[in-house]
């Protein structure tokens, strides 16, 4: 950039206009460094009227580089300069790069910060400080600082401000202290539009929607407008049976956009009527990504996945945020193989580029398909992209490589995370664990215990879980009691069916059936077959207990009926079966998957489904250690070409 400022010979090089013709272009930490050169070598960075205009103009910019420059100069040039002003608009230019800023480094507690340099150095400070001030706090949820320039406002005699009362409230809203924000509303001389939607958001926002609706009532008709009508349909979309409610609210807007809209459809889908918000949706006179995503979302919860994958094809134009939808939909019914597929297609639109939500998901699909290599491929994306592994990406990297059975990588990336949380101990505790290594995932509970990280209710579960493969029992026993004795953590079912594995496993039967008959909560589904599991291979004294239970799942019954038929009881057998049938419960069919040619290929047992399988069991027929079974299978696709369970 100076070489550019050296070829004008018009003007002098020291001359300022040089310096200020160029500022539209500066963007870079490369052209910061030739204005901050040119500013020292000139002599002009004692120059008051330049470093204003610098200042003024960089605080305004979106580039950060140039940002930090502003304050630079402001803190170590202007403040003196500064001290006894009239107009304190320079200083209130720093604080809006706090107050207003983007960047995630920024400190909204340092716009606190400087209005206490204005206070001591005699600044006067107007409205607009305390607006920007209180803007800060809204950001970190600073309350009590919030609390303390709420009070100088007082001193001040500008508190009475309209404007700035809406900030008040605002900034107690958002920090969490509604009562504070209804005081300040209650004092008010005037109030419009913005005050009203301000306190009944809040209300909304901490669940008071009653009190919300109090105030919505008295709100003059002519100062209701679409947030407010918006506010409250929002606010009874999420209250238990508030669907009526909402409903007669949007039924009696004066007019609609595309939030409300969006609104009510969220509100039909929470409250189970996915036929009304599809409705809503076809006869919407404009749709947005959101609207889309939100009845994907809808079908894929319901398990409707086809029509979810059918609209989701439909979309006009897809963002990060409706494919992620689409991917979680499949994953929630178990379809991780389409998962990953739409995982690839973003890849390949260099119109969408994934998020961490996005990754976190596919690595949870590679992990269910133990995909190593395709795990190890989205690995490279990650470090290429520079995502970081701090958040739910390193959690999601380092369960991927555990369930993919390499172990080693998944220590290898936790190690490598500097700053860890306690999700990413979840899960490498979690990983061994299931790789039966039930010591190193203990010493690593103690590890977390050493640096002070705070165990959480699934840190137990995994440690148990460990323990519990490992033969751990008296460990096992130990962590329970840490757990309930020292972190003040109450057990669930899941605690409790670590317990009764762990002795099971221990063939300690009768301490895992007191612990089932003495535990607090309900035992379910999994902590009968973790029992049962365990009776298959011990005297059948204990099948009695298992044919109490009340179960609904598949697998129980399934190896309930096993058990009874190792153990020759088959007229319980019969009886398992045909409480089966009353229920109609039927077995989920075994399945596996193979990949050819980077194309995935699933099958049931017995899957006559396939478009090749005339081919698959006429290579198989050729294949003489089991010639035998192929035959039987051809019998059944030729009979009954749909899956058999």
């Amino acid at each position: 950039m100076l070489t550019s400022v050296h070829s004008n010979h018009q003007q002098p090089w020291n001359s300022t206009r040089q310096t200020l013709i160029h500022l539209p272009n500066c963007k870079t930490q490369f052209d910061i460094n030739q204005i901050h050169a040119r500013l020292l070598t000139t002599g002009f960075i004692s120059n008051s009227y330049l470093t204003t205009k610098l200042i003024l103009n960089f605080t305004s910019s979106p580039h950060t580089p140039l940002i930090q420059f502003s304050r630079h100069l402001f803190f170590s040039n202007s403040i003196t300069r500064c001290s006894n002003a009239e107009d304190p608009f320079l200083w209130n230019a720093v604080i809006k790069t706090y107050s207003h800023g983007d960047d995630a480094d920024d400190d909204p507690k340092e716009a606190v910060f400087i209005l206490g340099l204005m206070i001591e150095n005699g600044v006067h400070v107007d409205k607009f400080t305390f607006s920007l001030v209180l803007k800060a706090c809204s950001r970190s949820r600073l309350a009590k600082e919030g609390m303390q320039v709420h009070g100088f406002s007082m001193k001040s005699g500008v508190v009475n401000d309209l404007y700035l009362q809406n900030c008040l409230i605002c900034m107690y809203v958002k920090c969490g202290r509604v009562e504070f924000a209804r005081q300040v509303f209650d004092k008010m001389r005037k109030r419009d539009s913005v005050s009203y939607n301000s306190m009944i958001d809040g209300y909304v926002k901490c669940g008071k929607v009653l009190l919300a609706r109090e105030l919505f009532d008295s709100l003059p008709m002519e100062m209701k407008n679409l947030r407010s009508w918006n506010c409250m349909i929002s606010g009874y979309g999420v209250v238990e049976d508030g669907f009526r409610m909402a409903w007669e609210l949007f039924d009696e807007m004066p007019e609609r956009d595309l939030v409300s809209w969006n609104l009510m459809i969220q509100c039909c889908i929470k409250s189970g009527k996915i036929d009304l918000a599809r409705a809503l949706f076809d006869k919407m006179p404009k749709r947005d990504v959101i609207t889309w995503a939100k009845l994907i979302d809808g079908y894929a919860k319901l398990g409707r996945i086809e029509i979810a994958r059918q609209l989701f094809d439909e979309m006009p134009e897809r963002d990060v945020i409706s494919c992620n939808v689409m991917m979680a939909g499949y994953m929630q019914n178990g379809i991780c193989l389409e998962a990953l597929e739409v995982f690839n297609n973003m890849i390949s639109d260099v119109n969408l580029a994934p998020d961490d939500t996005t990754l976190s998901i596919a690595l949870s699909a590679i992990a269910q398909l133990g995909l190593l290599d395709e795990g190890v491929t989205v690995h490279t994306y990650i470090n290429k992209n520079g995502f970081k592994l701090d958040g739910k990406v390193g959690v999601s990297l380092i369960d991927m490589y555990a369930k993919s059975g390499s172990i080693e990588t998944a220590m290898h990336v936790f190690k490598s995370i500097k700053e860890k949380n306690v999700d990413h101990w979840n899960s490498m505790i979690g990983g061994l664990a299931i790789h039966g290594l039930g010591k190193q995932a203990f010493d690593m509970f103690l590890e977390m215990h050493r640096l002070n990280v705070k165990p959480d209710a699934i840190t137990f579960v995994n440690v148990l879980n460990g323990c519990a493969h490992s033969g751990m029992l008296k460990e096992g026993v130990m962590c329970f009691e840490i757990m309930r004795r020292i972190h003040n953590v109450d057990p669930e079912v899941k605690h409790y069916g670590c317990l009764v594995d762990m002795f099971a496993r221990a063939r300690q039967i009768k301490v895992a059936i007191n612990i089932i008959e003495e535990m607090p909560v309900e035992p379910n589904d999994v902590l009968w077959r973790t029992l049962l599991s365990a009776c298959n291979n011990l005297e059948n004294g204990m099948v009695n207990h298992g044919i109490k239970m009340d179960s609904y799942g598949s697998g129980t019954y399934v190896l309930l009926s096993n058990m009874c038929a190792r153990f020759g009881m088959w007229d319980r057998v019969r009886r398992v079966r045909e409480t089966m049938k009353e229920r109609k419960i039927q077995k989920v069919p075994g399945r596996s998957w193979i990949e050819v040619d980077g194309s995935f290929h699933e099958f049931f047992v017995g899957d006559g489904s396939h478009a090749q399988v005339a081919e698959i069991y006429f290579m198989l027929d050729n294949w003489s250690p089991i010639k035998s079974q192929v035959g039987s299978l051809k019998v059944q696709y030729e009979h009954k070409p749909a899956a058999l369970f």
